[in-house]
């Protein structure tokens, strides 16, 4: 039985494969009461009861919140005003540690977890955390895509050399290049099709151990 968020995200489907064919404010402006109603509503709801479930499963307080439809396009060749996916994101209090991320576009839905935008010290964690632990890291990858999830490859996340002062022979090399790491998977129609939020929880708990690792690393 669905719980009413599964149809939001095929409302949200067709509303941003049309978004892409036309980014522009006439198209989104008379579409703009539907997504408030329909997406963007729904979305902030999902985004609270989310955050509970999270806080549940981890032992650490999440707070969400439902990205911009808008762009920032001040520093960018693409001047398109508006995003072609909607998103939420939680985090632990105060932002420390890893997030999970909710990403909706035309093509479906997706659920990951991981450490995104460290700073330099964050970064340093990261290395120095895969450097003493990282068969453990990578036993919980290998565990994730066992149940359909993979590493998420954010743009330009990826050095050419392992830095130092790690050797470039290292165990490890291909997850000390990284400045960023994720791990995530589709919420296909088949999970979905008892509820979302069972679906999202049940996947969560696939991502758990890649989670706990990540929160060791920034500990």
């Amino acid at each position: 039985m669905s719980d009413g968020f599964s149809e939001m995200i095929t409302t949200a489907r067709g509303f941003l494969a049309g978004l892409a064919q036309n980014n522009n404010r006439d198209w989104f402006e008379a579409h703009k009461a539907g997504f408030k109603a329909d997406i963007e509503a729904p979305m902030k709801l999902l985004t609270d009861l989310f955050a509970e479930d999270l806080s549940r499963l981890t032992g650490a307080s999440h707070t969400g919140k439902v990205g911009r439809i808008y762009r920032d396009v001040r520093f960018s060749k693409d001047k398109s005003p508006y995003n072609t996916h909607v998103h939420a994101y939680w985090m632990q209090a105060g932002e420390v540690g890893p997030g999970w991320l909710l990403h909706i576009d035309a093509d479906g839905a997706k659920l990951m977890t991981g450490l995104h935008a460290l700073d330099p010290e964050g970064i340093a964690l990261f290395r120095a955390a895969v450097d003493r632990d990282g068969d453990a890291l990578q036993a919980a990858i290998d565990e994730g895509r066992q149940s359909g999830a993979d590493l998420i490859d954010f743009d330009d996340s990826m050095l050419k050399r392992v830095p130092k002062p790690y050797d470039q022979d290292h165990p490890h090399a291909d997850l000390l290049r990284r400045k960023q790491i994720g791990l995530g998977a589709a919420l296909t129609a088949a999970e979905a099709s008892n509820g979302l939020m069972p679906a999202m929880i049940a996947r969560s708990r696939t991502l758990m151990p890649f989670w706990r690792w990540c929160h060791m690393a920034q500990v």
